[in-house]
């Protein structure tokens, strides 16, 4: 077996070297192949798409097309031996025509005056002088419109060739100029094949399962597909005759194994707050990554949305018989009204953690969050439910003692009627007592307190809570030691009783605000203190040597 550690890193040894190498990206190499051949390219061209599926890689090839001096398919074919001289420079990238740039750590005019003052004279050896600039969404604005000109009306032998990651951040002025390539997410079947056939060139010991979770990884990017193999082989060289399993990538990774993952997501559902937490806990010791986690459980609620509105999910390469056989399973009692919540705060934890110092806690914090929202819909109707209850259970009882006559049977009917009409009207006249409060600020919500008499939540919301942010159907607070365990929970709830709807309560590290008891206790003070220089203060003094102001009261009317 090979000592990976002495090999040339896989990306660069792997890199395509023709057209056809590239992956994930036929149309567009046979439509510039094509427009070379025929003799019709632009003056500019724009590669768009994410990291690592070939933007860089693309201009090169680009520039080797369009430079080859052999007949052999504009540069389309690869033989070392065949390669002409043009071609050979541009691939150990020191050809003197073509010229690279990096957008990203040369931004300014100065730059670009330096490209445009050097487009003015002819290639020294070549058909045509190439330009790349790699991330041309970072020059500047002044940058920009010193090269719109040039690229407007480039020399008959100068070509540009733009790439960036953001096409939305590049002038509609430049964008105008150019000939737009969008190069695709590349599929994660195409990855698995491409890392497979590399594995088997290199002899590495790795399993499928293994590969389908290094593609899934990816995100759609060859080269980071290709960087994590590399890594795998790098893990694996400890022990070259160790066959790498899917364990050791998600362990590698920091990815949880995807039955645990659904196991954890139906204790959310269930409610079951103890094994939901137990779950994550095991997890996080297994080397669980908070990113990778979320992401996951994302997908898990997509799954699930897709289980519920289109059947069946079909055989898929990515899944396994056992995780398809338990999202059918657990998909039975759920609905989009839940998954839906679920997903957008999973996308606002997703957010929160680039300030969360704790990633542990926050997604403990997440989890709580979570079901909480699930035990709401319940809440909304609990008291109405167990008066409906306890009338229908008064209905049956009198069916079956008034079920002998049939005198008797049509007193039933009337009573049964009477009963559905008492049963609608303690719906309704629950349905009136929710969602009849508006709640527009924290103050609002302290007064709601008082007057639904709940003091306990009021004193934690003067005393304990520092509000953050607040906004409609969303709160950001901090909180003191004092703070009681179920406020939160107790919020969540009253919230929704009051206001008809569910509010999002999220814990912020900004420590900066203070609770509304400490923000009173400081106007107070300015007041006092400004009423210390007043005139009739000073005067008072005089006579009261020892007196000291202690409150201002406002004169009622």
């Amino acid at each position: 077996m090979k000592n990976f550690s002495k090999s040339k890193i896989l990306a660069l040894k792997y890199r395509p070297r023709i057209f056809k190498d590239l992956i994930g990206q036929e149309i567009i190499a046979d439509t510039i192949q094509n427009s070379i051949k025929i003799g019709k390219t632009p003056n500019a061209y724009l590669l768009t798409g994410i990291r690592g599926v070939g933007k860089t890689t693309t201009a090169r090839l680009i520039s080797k097309a369009l430079n080859c001096t052999k007949e052999t398919d504009q540069g389309s074919n690869y033989n070392e031996k065949d390669l002409c001289e043009h071609c050979k420079q541009i691939e150990n990238s020191n050809h003197i025509d073509v010229l690279e740039m990096d957008a990203a750590s040369r931004t300014g005019i100065d730059d670009i005056r330096e490209l445009i003052e050097n487009s003015k004279y002819n290639p020294t050896s070549a058909k045509f002088k190439i330009f790349i600039i790699d991330e041309v969404h970072m020059l500047s604005k002044q940058a920009f419109n010193g090269m719109l000109k040039t690229l407007e009306e480039p020399p008959e032998k100068l070509k540009f060739i733009l790439a960036t990651t953001d096409a939305r951040k590049i002038p509609i002025t430049i964008l105008s100029r150019c000939q737009r390539f969008d190069l695709r997410r590349v599929s994660l079947e195409q990855i698995f094949e491409h890392l497979k056939k590399i594995s088997n060139k290199e002899k590495g010991k790795i399993s499928d399962e293994a590969l389908k979770l290094l593609a899934r990884a990816s995100e759609g990017s060859v080269r980071d597909a290709v960087s994590l193999l590399d890594r795998a082989f790098m893990f694996q060289s400890v022990d070259q005759d160790k066959l790498i399993q899917d364990f050791d990538i998600r362990k590698m990774l920091g990815l949880a194994e995807k039955t645990k993952l659904i196991d954890l997501i139906d204790y959310v559902f269930q409610g079951n707050e103890k094994k939901a937490l137990d779950q994550l806990r095991e997890l996080i010791n297994q080397g669980l990554d908070a990113k990778n986690f979320l992401n996951d459980f994302l997908e898990i609620l997509y799954l699930y949305g897709r289980r519920i509105n289109l059947g069946p999910i079909e055989k898929d390469l990515f899944l396994s018989e056992a995780e398809i056989k338990l999202i059918d399973k657990n998909s039975v009692n759920l609905n989009m009204q839940d998954l839906g919540l679920f997903w957008q705060l999973t996308l606002k934890t997703i957010d929160d953690m680039k300030i969360v110092s704790n990633e542990e806690i926050a997604l403990e914090m997440f989890l709580m969050q979570l079901m909480h929202l699930k035990n709401l819909e319940d809440y909304s109707y609990e008291k109405s439910s167990e008066k409906v209850d306890k009338i229908d259970s008064n209905i049956t009882k009198k069916k079956i003692e008034n079920n002998i006559t049939k005198t008797k049977s049509m007193n039933f009917t009337k009573d049964q009627m009477k009963s559905t009409e008492q049963i609608k009207t303690l719906k309704n006249n629950e349905e009136r007592s929710m969602g009849t409060f508006q709640v527009k600020s924290f103050l609002d919500l302290i007064n709601l307190s008082e007057k639904n008499k709940e003091l306990g939540l009021k004193y934690d919301l003067e005393r304990n809570v520092k509000l953050v942010s607040f906004e409609d159907g969303k709160i950001d607070i901090n909180f003191n030691e004092n703070l009681n365990k179920s406020f939160i929970k107790n919020l969540s709830l009253n919230l929704y009783k009051w206001t008809g709807k569910r509010w999002i309560i999220s814990l912020s590290k900004d420590k900066s605000s203070k609770t509304y008891h400490e923000q009173n206790i400081e106007k107070n003070n300015k007041i006092i203190d400004e009423e210390k220089n007043s005139e009739i203060f000073k005067e008072m003094s005089k006579f009261f040597s020892d007196a000291d102001l202690i409150e201002v009261r406002e004169k009622d009317e």
